[in-house]
């Protein structure tokens, strides 16, 4: 009896003790596999910067500004991604428009003076040339396939070539951003609390895969605001480079139009108006689409039976056609004259090609 009481005894003892022992060894095996997890997101940081790195080229553009008398030279820097063994590298439009002369800074720190192959300005994207042989380019992810929360770093120049290959990490904070810029261009960009500042222009947002999945643009740069920076897709980036490397410039189609203001339910109540969303545009002087009798402020709100409620989706609807393409706009007509009726109809407009470099 006594015996059956001491092993009963022993039993429960060896019970508690594993429930304590459990209870204290489990808060320490938690925090470290935090460690381990941490260790491991630093470490794939560390792989992906250094697998990138070599690909990553500074850039700097040089311009000539004034006349005769107050002529100067200006610089502008930036950064580039190899794309291609043989030498080509993508690079942001803006850090080698009206550039007379772009050289361009490898990881080893060889200099090359780059041909430009062709710039497009309404994706802010270039690109160039060197001479070279056996360039170490950098690989390209699916940027389609990106999620909101997903670690990123970005690499480039800031500052110029003195910060060569400076690595930022951060977050997708965002996609499909949509960004307007003065000349009246429509972006569609993926957000990054990645730093992005001056000089990282044409630098490499990557995925912890070690594929690039975008090229760095723009950030916003406002007292208050921090941490947002934007980036071109990489789907976007692939398009654009091959129709420049092909033909040294990305044709598109246009109806020959500019968007005079975007209709919304706000702006419609102030006015009394009777439509509530669409595009209010203006045709360009011989055009097609003045051509086909578009009006002064005449609403545009389908194409091809597809909303139009913003100038971007005027855009996207275009850029999903080709020069030579017939298109159907619904159209709007508000009544302008005394006994004029307000008109909801359609016309049809083929599509040229744009004449913008």
């Amino acid at each position: 009896m006594k015996r059956s009481l001491l092993i009963a005894a022993a039993v429960i003892l060896l019970v508690l003790s594993g429930f304590f022992g459990a209870q204290l060894v489990n808060p320490l095996m938690a925090e470290r596999h935090t460690e381990d997890a941490s260790t491991l997101a630093e470490e794939s940081v560390v792989q992906t910067a250094s697998d990138i790195s070599p690909s990553i080229v500074s850039i700097v553009s040089y311009e000539e500004q004034g006349d005769f008398f107050s002529k100067k030279t200006v610089t502008k820097s930036g950064s580039g991604v190899i794309i291609d063994p043989s030498g080509y590298i993508v690079t942001n439009n803006h850090v080698i428009a009206n550039a007379k002369q772009i050289q361009v800074s490898f990881h080893d720190e060889t200099k090359k003076t780059a041909k430009l192959i062709g710039g497009d300005a309404r994706t802010d994207l270039a690109l160039l040339k060197v001479e070279a042989k056996k360039l170490r380019p950098a690989d390209w992810g699916d940027s389609d396939k990106l999620s909101v929360g997903q670690d990123v770093i970005a690499i480039g120049n800031p500052l110029g070539a003195q910060f060569a290959r400076s690595v930022t990490a951060g977050i997708v904070s965002g996609l499909n951003r949509v960004l307007a810029t003065e000349e009246g261009f429509v972006f569609r960009l993926i957000q990054t609390d990645a730093a992005i500042n001056p000089g990282n222009s044409g630098g490499a947002l990557a995925n912890l895969s070690g594929e690039v999945i975008g090229i760095n643009t723009i950030k916003i740069s406002v007292p208050g605001f921090e941490g947002m920076g934007f980036a071109i897709p990489s789907n976007q980036v692939v398009e654009v480079v091959n129709a420049l490397r092909k033909d040294g410039r990305v044709e598109r189609p246009v109806a020959g139009l500019q968007v005079v203001n975007e209709l919304t339910p706000e702006l419609a109540t102030y006015y009394n108006l009777p439509v509530d969303f669409g595009v209010a545009v203006m045709p360009v002087e011989g055009g097609p689409s003045l051509k086909a009798g578009l009006k002064e402020y005449d609403i545009i709100r389908s194409v091809n039976g597809q909303p139009v409620k913003s100038a971007y989706d005027l855009q996207n609807c275009m850029f999903g056609c080709k020069v030579d393409d017939e298109v159907t706009f619904g159209v709007t007509r508000l009544a302008r004259e005394p006994g004029e009726k307000l008109r909801d109809f359609e016309f049809k407009v083929r599509l040229c090609s744009d004449k913008i470099d």
